[in-house]
């Protein structure tokens, strides 16, 4: 008679004795054709209801573990390739997960402080849009997003950066890696260029997709006309608001050559990488390539992971009209990868004005931010061995120091010490680092307390 200790069941009853009947077929204590307990004796026998029973062996038939002979009762089955299972709870696979070094003072990526998050806004917003929106939050996303989000980017467009746009033309994904995806389809096999000095992940991502990733040099005015002939692309990857690493941002005049550049040849195209542009310090800000663009060239990309929070992976693209019926053409059958609540909870923060609110006060905080480091760095002992490199936007700024070692060098010392720092030189993608000594410093979580004492390294280390 087949009897379990049901004190360790923790769950619905007949599952318990599914996975008991089962664990005792696979491991062989109970043998193929041998016959079960009918349900009224097991049941009885156990004090058990006899529908936990009848659950419990339909499960098992279901599965095939069991068979049954009308009239006569329950059997054991006959499996291929019986196996024993093992009976440890958890398993464990030498799997290995690369390990990301921290380090006390991190000036190599911008960070958020959590004060600065609109949390209490965020929060009414999303119970506004669970009470509300209902209906809507079990519907399928379109493929390029919910409709009111795109509305709401359309509008915040137009009264920011000067474009008229469709809202149709905007798609949303969840971050711009995935996007990069979608447009790699769209636009078939080409070469791509991207800016060098650049963005390195930028490049391992074209290269995963097995694209022909070419790479572009700079002036101090931005990527040439002259580099990307020579590059034969025939798709430009750019950053001409605010570059990174650089912080370059591109003249009108080069502009123009940028778009004429593209004019040239049919199926050349421009993807202009609007990063950083919320937070220009000095000025208006810098009107868009798209915006200048009478050709449909320009593909715009921006993200809400910089003016927002870096967890909130929405970032939208704005295909040219051409390129945006092309989309619906031959990839609707793509699924938006945002949840709805998230989609319907940021376009009420757009709607709302909480957005523009946000940006305005995150920008004044940053220039207040900024003008305590740069005063940090100017009264410290490291002026003298130093130059700013200062530009009009982002969040970040070049510091040119006055040393004759390398730059590897510079950032294996200050690791010592706790302190992680990027060179410039660590963003050139034909592997060129050479002795330029010029690194980033990424200011906008990073305390006076904390530049003090990265200031006081930085001396040492020269």
């Amino acid at each position: 008679m087949l009897t379990y200790d049901f004190e360790k069941n923790d769950g619905p009853m007949y599952l318990y004795i599914y996975k008991c009947i089962k664990d005792d077929i696979l491991s062989g204590t109970l043998k193929p054709g041998e016959k079960l307990p009918s349900k009224r004796m097991f049941a009885n026998n156990n004090g058990i209801s006899t529908i936990t029973i009848q659950n419990a062996y339909d499960q098992l038939i279901s599965e095939g573990y069991i068979y049954t002979i009308p009239k006569k009762g329950y059997y054991v089955a006959k499996l291929q390739e019986m196996r024993r299972v093992s009976k440890e709870e958890h398993v464990h696979y030498d799997i290995h997960i690369p390990q990301k070094e921290t380090y006390p003072y991190d000036i190599s990526s911008n960070g958020i402080d959590s004060d600065n998050f609109p949390f209490s806004v965020w929060t009414k917003i999303s119970r506004e849009v669970m009470s509300c929106k209902k209906d809507a939050l079990m519907e399928i996303s379109p493929t390029a997003g919910v409709l009111e989000l795109r509305q709401a980017i359309a509008e915040h467009l137009k009264s920011f950066r000067g474009m008229l746009v469709d809202p149709n033309q905007i798609v949303v994904g969840a971050g711009t890696e995935y996007l990069y995806g979608l447009l790699i389809s769209l636009l078939g096999e080409k070469v791509y260029a991207i800016e060098n000095p650049g963005y390195k992940k930028l490049a391992m991502i074209y290269g995963q997709r097995g694209i022909d990733c070419m790479y572009a040099d700079m002036d101090a005015s931005g990527v040439t006309v002259q580099s990307l002939e020579e590059t034969m692309a025939e798709v430009a990857h750019i950053c001409p608001n605010h570059h990174f690493p650089t912080g370059i941002t591109m003249p009108a005049t080069r502009r123009y050559e940028i778009l004429s550049w593209a004019n040239t040849k049919s199926g050349r195209y421009i993807i202009e990488d609007d990063y950083d542009s919320e937070f220009r310090m000095e000025g208006k800000p810098i009107p868009t390539l798209f915006s200048i663009d009478d050709n449909e060239k320009v593909i715009y990309m921006n993200t809400f992971s910089k003016s927002l929070s870096p967890t909130i992976r929405i970032s939208y693209m704005v295909l040219p009209v051409h390129l945006a019926n092309s989309f619906y053409e031959e990839m609707s059958f793509y699924s938006c990868t945002v949840s709805n609540f998230e989609q319907y909870t940021l376009a009420q923060f757009i709607a709302q004005g909480y957005f523009e609110k946000h940006i305005n006060r995150m920008r004044l905080y940053y220039i207040r931010q900024r003008k305590k480091i740069l005063t940090v760095l100017k009264e410290s002992g490291l002026s003298e061995k130093s130059t700013i490199l200062e530009n009009g936007s982002g969040l970040h700024f070049l510091l040119q120091l006055d040393t004759k070692r390398s730059d590897l060098e510079v950032e294996e010392e200050l690791k010592k010490e706790g302190i992680k720092i990027r060179a410039l030189s660590d963003y050139d993608l034909k592997n060129d680092r050479g002795r330029q000594h010029c690194f980033i410093v990424n200011y906008s979580n990073l305390s006076e307390e904390e530049m003090k004492k990265v200031a006081v390294v930085l001396r040492n280390a020269l």
